[in-house]
């Protein structure tokens, strides 16, 4: 897992030019590539620190310090996945088809509540493709080569649902290329297949021509900055028991868009959430945000600001 993890940042790193050009989807910011990119590698450090065997553990533990670094909507819903993924798998110390599968369509459901709006034609549709593939049983149940087979079934469905993305979405279907989002997470699930099974070249190379296909579609240069939109993206982690937190999401979606709310940790009978939303102005999201309780790790990104190599820029509190 460590390594699927480390794999998947670098081949995010390597994709993101391509994932930001193709960026039109909840907003234009051209940023998706380097928001996965910097969430997957926070969680990806911390399960190399992270002592334990069992795996779900540090699944779990890893998507939550990925949540309180998440970047984006996209970085967000990967991390809310994971931790459902390492939630699931809970005292194993080894992942099997069967219990692959099940931690799939957890972070699949998890990942679908935590949006105000969930909208097919995203890295949604990606995860739902995944969670429906169907556990090979020609092979020995239990063994390493049902694993692998499983595994390259669901990158072969995220494929698919990738392709399908273009006529899923109006935006997409203007430009007529896939959802930035939703090729991030097959990048993601084609690093766990090569990880546990090994490379293998013919899928390799289905990948790496959908990826140069999508670049020649992109709808903007791969070294392009953003193309300029208002408003401002606001992350946070607040401290709130279940009812506020369900109130205030309810809040959030009456000043901005695209809300994500998640619960990171359960501390007494409050949780820490980590809070995202679009809104016009910072002050917007930040007073209805002040209401319920006082946020921590905060960040105000203009969503009319050119990402860096290093990210999104904005400024913390």
């Amino acid at each position: 897992m460590r390594r699927w993890l480390d794999l998947a940042h670098r081949e995010l790193v390597r994709h993101s030019p391509v994932l930001n050009a193709l960026n039109v989807f909840p907003v234009a910011d051209s940023d998706t590539g380097t928001n996965l990119a910097l969430t997957v590698r926070a969680a990806s450090e911390a399960a190399s620190v992270i002592e334990t065997g069992d795996v779900g553990e540090l699944l779990a533990l890893a998507g939550q310090a990925a949540l309180e670094e998440a970047r984006g909507n996209s970085g967000t819903l990967f991390s809310v996945f994971l931790t459902a993924v390492g939630q699931s798998l809970e005292g194993r110390t080894r992942m099997t088809a069967d219990t692959a599968k099940t931690a799939l369509h957890a972070g699949h459901v998890r990942a679908w509540s935590v949006l105000t709006d969930p909208v097919a034609g995203t890295m949604l549709s990606v995860l739902e493709a995944a969670a429906d593939v169907p556990v090979p049983h020609d092979v020995e149940d239990g063994s390493n080569q049902q694993l692998k087979e499983f595994l390259r079934d669901v990158g072969r469905a995220a494929r698919a649902a990738v392709l399908a993305t273009t006529e899923q979405l109006e935006v997409l279907r203007e430009t007529g290329t896939v959802d930035a989002g939703a090729l991030g997470m097959l990048v993601v699930f084609d690093a766990l297949a090569r990880t546990v099974g090994g490379d293998d070249l013919e899928e390799d190379a289905a990948l790496e021509l959908l990826i140069a296909a999508a670049a020649a579609q992109a709808p903007r240069p791969l070294d392009a900055p953003h193309a300029v939109h208002g408003g401002v993206e606001v992350m946070c982690t607040v401290e709130l028991s279940p009812l506020d937190a369900a109130e205030l999401r309810h809040e959030l979606s009456e000043v901005g868009s695209s809300v994500i709310m998640s619960a990171v940790t359960e501390r007494g009978e409050a949780y820490r959430w980590r809070v995202h939303v679009h809104v016009a102005r910072s002050e917007d999201a930040l007073a209805v945000i002040g209401a319920r309780g006082k946020p921590v790790n905060l960040t105000v990104t203009s969503l009319a600001e050119a990402s860096g190599a290093s990210g999104a820029d904005g400024h913390a509190g």
